[in-house]
């Protein structure tokens, strides 16, 4: 487990208690991120490809949270497609990431960075496919 501490989100205390640890960010985070359009991956670590090649999906992959004084900090790693636009791509990354968050776990976050890590061009079969 992370040695980040937990998040503490409840307004009510009469109830008891709601935490969210920073992994469950990561996770939505990671899956808002996968419904823009224009993605071509996110950059893992080598951890998460090894749990990849054994069928389970890693939906916190180039995500990272960090907690600060001054909120949360969101720092977002994609290889986007081809052709696409970089700063559309990433204000609706941003907005989605933003928005999911809102509703899912009532946290302002303080900065989404995306971090275009690379460019990915079309696959060779398509090229291959368009000379014939």
């Amino acid at each position: 487990m992370s040695e980040q501490p937990l998040l503490d989100v409840s307004d009510d205390a009469s109830l008891g208690t709601v935490e969210i640890a920073p992994e469950v960010i990561e996770v939505i985070t990671g899956i808002a991120a996968s419904e823009v359009e224009g993605i071509s991956s996110m950059r893992g670590n080598f951890a998460t490809g090894v749990v990849e090649r054994f069928g389970k999906k890693s939906h916190s992959k180039g995500v990272k949270v960090e907690l600060t004084d001054t909120g949360i900090l969101i720092d977002l790693y994609v290889v986007l497609n081809f052709g696409v636009s970089i700063p559309e791509i990433a204000q609706k990354l941003q907005t989605n990431i933003r928005q999911t968050l809102k509703n899912m776990t009532a946290l302002e976050i303080a900065e989404i960075n995306v971090h275009v890590v690379g460019i990915q061009m079309e696959e060779q079969e398509n090229i291959e496919n368009k000379d014939e």
